[in-house]
């Protein structure tokens, strides 16, 4: 027993560390879920933001890293070389970072996720640049965390920093054209040609924007389907943004038939004129009797719609048509349709076929 005891006694200072970080770790699984049970209720009955960014603190809690730097704790109290030391002390102390990066980064995430919230209730335009923001705001995070950690293990970072600085150009130059989508975003969080919630088109595609990100934008087009443009092709493109519409101009185009009389005609330009006053929300500009067609005299009119809604513009085209189809009846004018007059000069001959000279 006594030999047992003396071939044990070496590892006993191991073993301490090892109770200590499992002691730790045991209490860190009981009591997290409990707190973050607890904590949740509590913040369901609150209106303030804070302890929901605790809770979303206490989730990021990463029970192996409190166990590494509570085991590192454990060794301090031994007596080790000192490349063993070093080594459990760099392994504890990139640990500590490396939880208070998740800490950080968990109440940013929070609080983006609140101010995106918020800003899509009251600011459109700042929640399509909340994306960009927290992404760049997580990369100087990450960045500081890791230059201070290294700082702290005895690395010369100035050195790093220099380094980093010769393989940034290295790696921009590999990654451009995803580089030239992340700025493309930024060009469009800063100029903002469009927000989240805008019904656009570009070229041929029309739908309302649903997501900005760093390298591509989504739409939901009219027939349900997603359709995902890449930043830098999307700001090589003319955007037509009809949700910034306040007013929409309506061209219309009709014929009649040649047979109108003149007085008829000239009836027509002051008829439709009183059929679109009629209507609510518009403002008559002109009709005029645009030329002499083919097969009709055509007419053109044009006014203005005073909301940019399209269903609104419909419903007052449809009572327009139906109205001058109603007092065109009354008024004895006709519609024009395609017609073809063929006109032959002289007398005509019809001649019989062969097979009717035979008969």
């Amino acid at each position: 027993m006594t030999e047992l005891l003396q071939h044990i006694e070496p590892f006993r200072p191991w073993f301490y560390a090892a109770a200590i970080a499992a002691t730790i770790t045991l209490l860190g699984a009981l009591i997290k879920p409990l707190v973050i049970r607890k904590l949740g209720k509590f913040s369901e009955r609150t209106s303030t933001h804070i302890d929901d960014a605790i809770v979303d603190m206490l989730r990021a809690t990463q029970l192996w890293l409190l166990a590494v730097a509570a085991f590192a704790v454990g060794t301090q109290l031994m007596e080790l070389t000192n490349a063993v030391a070093k080594v459990a002390k760099s392994a504890g102390t990139l640990a500590v970072f490396l939880q208070i990066g998740l800490w950080a980064s968990a109440l940013l995430q929070a609080w983006l996720n609140r101010a995106r919230e918020q800003a899509l209730l009251t600011n459109v335009g700042a929640a399509t640049s909340l994306s960009a923001v927290g992404f760049i705001v997580k990369i100087v995070l990450w960045a500081v965390m890791l230059l201070v950690a290294l700082d702290n293990l005895g690395v010369n970072i100035t050195t790093l920093v220099a380094g980093l600085g010769v393989g940034g150009v290295a790696v921009a130059l590999a990654v451009q054209n995803i580089l030239g989508d992340l700025f493309a975003s930024l060009s469009i969080v800063i100029d903002k040609p469009f927000v989240i919630g805008d019904f656009i088109i570009i070229d041929d595609y029309m739908g309302t924007v649903e997501n900005v990100g760093l390298k591509t934008t989504r739409i939901r087009s009219l027939g349900g389907e997603q359709i995902v443009f890449a930043n830098s092709d999307l700001l090589k493109n003319r955007v037509r943004n009809y949700k910034r519409m306040f007013e929409r101009r309506i061209v219309f185009n009709f014929g009649v038939l040649y047979q109108t009389t003149p007085d008829q005609l000239e009836s027509i330009p002051g008829l439709i004129r009183e059929i679109i006053e009629a209507q609510e929300k518009v403002r008559f500009d002109r009709a005029h009797c645009q030329k002499f067609g083919d097969s009709s005299i055509d007419f053109e009119a044009v006014f203005w719609v005073l909301d940019p809604d399209y269903n609104l513009y419909m419903d007052i085209q449809q009572a327009i048509n139906f109205q001058i189809k109603r007092r065109f009846a009354e008024a004895g004018i006709d519609f024009a349709y395609p017609t073809r007059t063929i006109v032959v000069e002289g007398p005509l001959r019809l001649e019989r076929g062969s097979a009717a000279k035979t008969s």
